[in-house]
């Protein structure tokens, strides 16, 4: 659920394998929690926009399940990242010369750009690349930089789902020769 995490380790996806840029570790340090609410919407807005293409786009079964599976986990988590932000009064702020959302642009257009099992494969590849970067920011990132109370626990509550869905995607990744 962590938008804010997700969005700022958005994944570049290359042809031959998917590139994570990570936060710093001194990243936490200037992050806030209306930033940290921002990035965690994004990066549940930019798993939904994935999964959403490879919802109609995949042609195997299981992948279009775990599409599924993703878009309904991650509209839910940004929702509850949204409720909160309202609760508490924070307005959402993007990090300055964000580059997730280019990274963002760029992961769709090569998804976009794939067919068939090669569509799979990316996608796929993304996911897991996506998850770990995601989870990786939660632990080192997001959450040492959380202030309020309220926000961290929703991290910590959501927190879990990102593993769960790392396994399912490296699962359907090794079932259909997907690089990670």
């Amino acid at each position: 659920m962590l938008t804010a995490a997700g969005a700022a380790l958005l994944v570049l996806l290359t042809p031959a394998r998917p590139l994570v840029p990570s936060l710093s570790t001194n990243a936490a340090d200037s992050l806030d929690d209306p930033t940290i609410v921002a990035i965690f919407d994004g990066a549940n807005t930019y798993d939904i926009e994935t999964s959403g293409l490879a919802e109609s786009r995949a042609t195997h079964p299981d992948v279009q399940a775990l599409a599924k599976d993703f878009v309904a986990a991650h509209t839910g988590a940004r929702q509850q990242g949204r409720d909160l932000a309202k609760k508490l009064g924070v307005t959402p702020t993007p990090p300055a010369d964000d580059p997730l959302a280019r990274d963002h642009a760029k992961a769709m257009e090569q998804l976009r750009a794939a067919k068939g099992e090669a569509f799979e494969r990316t996608y796929l590849a993304h996911e897991v690349a996506y998850h770990k970067a995601v989870i990786d920011a939660i632990n080192h990132t997001l959450l040492p930089a959380v202030k309020n109370a309220e926000l961290k626990a929703l991290v910590l509550k959501i927190a879990p789902a990102f593993q769960a869905h790392l396994a399912a995607a490296e699962r359907l990744a090794k079932k259909y020769g997907a690089t990670t």
